[in-house]
């Protein structure tokens, strides 16, 4: 029996018998929620997707009281030179004597020297880390810290947490999140922000050929592609360099995503291959005579 209490609904079992369980009393095995949602094997399974949704919403509510922020990226391994890891412990100690929270994936190798730093510092010092079956762990310079299942998420919440990226020598993952947050600059999808590469042996050899065989020789990106981002040697040289940039004001808390629908309801024009547009005869552009839009 049901009864109205000012707006309440309240369950009364009839004498003698027991209420009904409450819903939130009821904890099932995931595998018998998958059935009960009617999940199959082969379909995505509702359970995974709420699991999905609260990392997103737990993620953001993690990332969003940093005001000002820095993310490091670089190599979990430490097969690295010295200077790598020195250079990565030194920049997380600058930043976050200028007041930046230092985040990192929360690992070993290049993120934990750039923690330690951090903590050295006595600065905010975080780790978004992921959660696998062996070789990462949270390193212990972390003070302020969550833990994701996915890649994907995990990979948001690293893009959308700062005003500056750094990226020290690394491996896929590295160039993974590299070539992601270049894509999102080029497309509009966020707000320009800074990236800047540390260690010239490391990433001149990558931008070279990305200068000389992406952009000269195949058009395949814009000239002002290769101008989103900042090479330099040392801590040194990127914390002045980030320091000039505050000066300048162009590190302050920002729009991180761009309403590019808004702003461009076309969406983002993308250039126009020149083999496509002329004839075999036809004198094709230069590199940076190649023209956007219509």
């Amino acid at each position: 029996m049901a009864q109205h209490h000012h707006g309440r609904i309240n369950m009364v079992a009839p004498a003698g018998q027991p209420l009904p369980p409450r819903a939130e009393d009821l904890v099932l095995p995931a595998d018998q929620v998958e059935r009960l949602m009617g999940s199959h094997r082969d379909s995505v399974s509702p359970w995974r997707i709420f699991k999905i949704m609260s990392e997103f919403v737990e993620g953001y509510e993690f990332i969003r009281h940093f005001k000002r922020a820095a993310t490091i990226f670089g190599s979990a391994r430490s097969g690295l030179s010295d200077k790598v890891y020195k250079d990565a412990e030194q920049l997380g100690y600058n930043l976050a004597k200028e007041g930046f929270a230092v985040i990192t994936g929360g690992g070993p190798g290049v993120m934990e020297a750039a923690n330690q730093g951090a903590s050295r510092a006595g600065g905010e010092s975080v780790g978004l880390n992921i959660q696998l079956p062996f070789e990462q762990r949270m390193n212990q310079f972390v003070n302020e810290s969550t833990s994701f299942h996915y890649f994907f998420t995990r990979k948001v919440m690293l893009a959308a947490a700062s005003q500056v990226y750094v990226f020290f020598p690394g491996g896929f993952g590295t160039f993974d999140e590299l070539f992601e947050m270049l894509t999102l600059i080029q497309t509009k999808k966020i707000s320009p922000i800074i990236i800047v590469l540390v260690n010239k042996e490391f990433w001149s050899p990558l931008l070279a050929w990305i200068n000389e065989t992406v952009y000269e020789k195949n058009n395949a990106i814009s000239k002002e592609d290769t101008t989103l981002f900042e090479l330099v040697d040392s801590a040194d040289e990127a914390t002045a360099l980030i320091n000039k940039l505050i000066k300048e004001k162009a590190v302050d808390r920002v729009q991180r995503e761009a309403d590019t629908m808004e702003n461009n309801p076309e969406g983002i024009v993308m250039p126009k291959p020149a083999s496509s547009l002329a004839s075999p005869h036809t004198k094709q552009p230069q590199p940076d005579q190649v023209q956007w839009g219509n």
